[in-house]
């Protein structure tokens, strides 16, 4: 028979479309073209194929040759379709029985000599060919990462040949497994950090209810040293959530570690970054930095010197925890539920309100570098925090033998994690509106409190919100079923006033 149907994967997005590589031998002059919305390297496939099939013993069939990558609206890119397309040539042409290829699916780039090369959003392949009931198989490469998929049977190939002769049932090739779970590096201790106790407080509220946290302070106060300290303070992920953050990983520039697996991942991008740089974009759509720190840390070092409208497009993230690219052929979604961490100094010189009077910023100076920041994006950020300079005392003494390492922090966050999604399923940072009456509830003297507040600090509805949320956190570390007016004063002393 002159034609052989095999199964791949495209990649848009996070999703993994199925293609059904169609290839028909037919009379007439010896040509081969490719149909079906293929781009560059798709099309330069043949030529790639050709040489791999002839490297590797293979008759190349000296035919006219068409390959249809199906669905044909469905844009294709990238070298994923090779092993496919040399695998149909093989069917169509005879060499290979094509019983066997109902039940796989193959995605890999294939080398002039027949060696299997890695592609990139192997595991979100994996993930879909296992929902369809199929055996994936892909380069070597590639298959360990895959093979996290545990719903998916995976196969790894290093060469052409190889496949083939797991086709043929001559030498099967055998099931991947994902490697080995090597122990995550210690991150920085929270002891190390002389003083600022009050800071490390924030934190761990932050890190317990997955709160957002804005550190205000002059330079060398200690803002970065604690914002590479809150990944220590938060839980293993889960199964499900090592699972997502590998997935958005594997289909980015630099790829998915397997030895990275279940680490929940801490960016922090250089102020000069764009704003395609932090939610994603180009064509195809790929993620940006706020879905590369999905699961994690976003920290985002001298706030006020990233372009303003850059930050701008952190509004839409921070409240839904996705974000959507809309182009003229393609549209995708990401995953962005990251936990945002900005710091910034209080004046250009950074010494504004410091006691030595060493500031000589003028208050037009000054009213220009906050007016970096908009009102909506500062309204979305749940803590504000002032970080005073660690006293010199405090740095020339001896390291104090009984300070608070982030272990002991983290025992009573996830403990704090745990109340809230046997309550409600969730962290208190994405309750909605209507939960909040039922999780947040206030008494008496606690609404007579918040509606001074209100009126005193000139809070929105969304800021009333994102207090009673932090009070809820606070209720939680303390182990107490209800919010009290104390949990509720606490939340205000991190809402500044307009």
């Amino acid at each position: 028979m002159s034609l052989a149907t095999v199964f791949s994967r495209a990649q848009v997005g996070l999703a993994a479309p199925l293609v059904r590589v169609e290839v028909h031998l037919a009379g007439g002059l010896p040509a081969m073209s490719i149909v079906g919305l293929p781009e560059a390297a798709v099309r330069e496939s043949k030529d790639r194929v050709r040489a791999a099939l002839q490297n590797s013993g293979f008759d190349f069939p000296a035919r006219r040759i068409t390959i249809n990558l199906a669905p044909a609206d469905l844009p294709k890119e990238g070298g994923r379709y090779d092993l496919p397309i040399a695998i149909g040539i093989l069917a169509a042409s005879g060499q290979l029985p094509q019983e066997a290829l109902a039940g796989h699916e193959l995605a890999a780039e294939l080398s002039l000599n027949g060696a299997l090369r890695g592609i990139r959003g192997a595991l979100p392949a994996a993930l879909a060919s296992g929902e369809a009931d199929r055996t994936l198989i892909v380069a070597a490469t590639d298959a360990a990462q895959a093979a996290r998929a545990s719903c998916a049977a995976v196969l790894g190939a290093d060469h052409l040949l190889a496949v083939c002769a797991h086709l043929r049932g001559e030498a099967l090739l055998t099931q991947a497994v994902p490697a080995p779970v090597t122990p995550c590096p210690a991150a920085p201790d929270m002891a190390q950090v002389r003083g600022q106790f009050r800071a490390k407080r924030a934190l761990e509220i932050a890190a317990a209810g997955g709160h957002s946290v804005l550190l205000s302070g002059p330079p060398g106060a200690g803002k970065s040293m604690l914002a590479r300290r809150l990944p220590g303070l938060l839980p293993p992920l889960s199964e499900a959530e090592a699972l997502a953050t590998a997935a958005v990983q594997s289909i980015s520039q630099a790829g998915f570690d397997p030895a990275n697996w279940a680490q929940r991942p801490f960016r922090c991008p250089h102020h000069t970054a764009s704003a395609v740089a932090l939610v994603g974009g180009g064509s195809p759509p790929r993620p940006g930095e706020i879905s590369l720190a999905h699961n994690g840390v976003l920290f985002l070092d001298e706030l006020p010197e990233f372009d303003r409208r850059v930050l701008e497009v952190l509004r839409e993230p921070l409240e839904s925890g996705e974000i959507h690219i809309s182009r003229a052929a393609q549209q995708a979604s990401f995953p962005a539920r990251f936990q945002l961490v900005a710091a910034m100094n209080p004046c250009p010189c950074g010494y504004h309100g410091d006691a030595s009077g060493r500031c000589r910023c003028t208050p037009d100076q000054l009213n220009r570098y906050r007016n970096r920041l908009s009102g909506p994006l500062l309204d979305r950020i749940d803590m504000h925090l002032a970080v005073a300079p660690v006293a010199q005392e405090v740095l020339l003494a001896p390291q104090a033998q009984a300070a608070e390492h982030s272990a002991t922090m983290a025992a009573r966050v996830l403990a704090c994690r745990q109340r809230q999604q046997a309550r409600q399923g969730r962290l208190n940072a994405a309750l909605e509106a209507g939960e909040l009456e039922q999780h947040a509830a206030l008494d008496g003297p606690g609404r007579q409190l918040l509606g001074q507040a209100m009126d005193r600090l000139r809070l929105s509805a969304r800021g009333t919100h994102r207090v009673l949320k932090l009070a809820r956190t606070l209720a939680d570390l303390a182990a107490r079923p209800a919010v009290t007016s104390a949990d509720l004063a606490e939340a205000l002393q991190y809402r500044p006033a307009e």
